[in-house]
This record gives structure tokens, sequence and C-alpha cells, in this order.
């Protein structure tokens, strides 16, 4: 099973979230956080991701004025193979631009590489809970 979380980067969390919410036709809610928030189709399945600019220094959310490839975007990519893909990854470049961790947000363990365009890709597990 593969899962993909778009992010993108925004100015406020809270505004996007219900701009979203009322372009999707989905319920209102509010989001888990101040600088993220997932956008959620009524049966829970992840839409889209917002998250503030400059939070957590994620490399292509630091600002909107940065233009290197991938600004404002994360690739984000929960897998149920997360041990496999490791080693995966490793053959596909020199270095992780992170290494395995756990991610306190989402309880999972994921780390990150760059796709040969420069974006940003993060892996992280999918959760069996």
């Amino acid at each position: 099973m593969k899962r993909t979380w778009t992010i993108i980067g925004v100015g406020d969390v809270a505004l996007s979230f219900k701009w979203y919410q009322s372009l999707l036709g989905l319920p209102r809610t509010s989001p888990a956080h101040d600088y993220f928030g997932q956008i959620l189709d009524t049966d829970g399945t992840v839409l889209l991701c917002l998250h503030s600019w400059g939070e957590h220094e994620h490399p292509p959310l630091l600002g909107p004025s940065d233009s290197g490839p991938g600004n404002g975007l994360l690739l984000f990519f929960r897998v149920d193979d997360f041990d496999e893909a490791l080693p995966r990854a490793r053959t596909l470049v020199t270095a992780l631009a992170e290494e395995p961790h756990l991610n306190p947000a989402t309880g999972t363990m994921e780390f990150a590489l760059h796709d040969p365009d420069g974006y940003y890709v993060m892996i992280s597990a999918l959760s069996t809970d």
C-alpha cells in the first residue's frame, strides 16, 4: 500500500483550511494546529495538507520568496514497507536529506531525500494501529 500527502506552504493555515473546505464542499472542522492542518475527505482520506511557511525548518517550506526547486512542496509518502524503502532510497542518492527519525507530529518513523530534480521527498511509515 502507498499513500501520498501533498503538503503546501501557506501564510495562514486557518484561513486556507476554511477556503479549501469551502472549495471542496467539505464539512467545517478546524486544523489540528495553528501551523499544520489536513483537509480530509468525508471518509478520512487526506486530500491536502497545509503547512505554515517557516515552521519546523523544512527546506522547501522556509518562505514563499525562496525560489529553489520544489519551494512550497513536500512530497510526503506514507508507505507500509518502510524498512524495505530505506535501503532502496540509499541506492538512489549519495546521502539522505534527513536520516531516519521519529516524527513527533505523526508518531511514525520517516526519512527524506531529494529526487533528481531537487524536490524534497519524505518517506514515512504508514501506521498500522
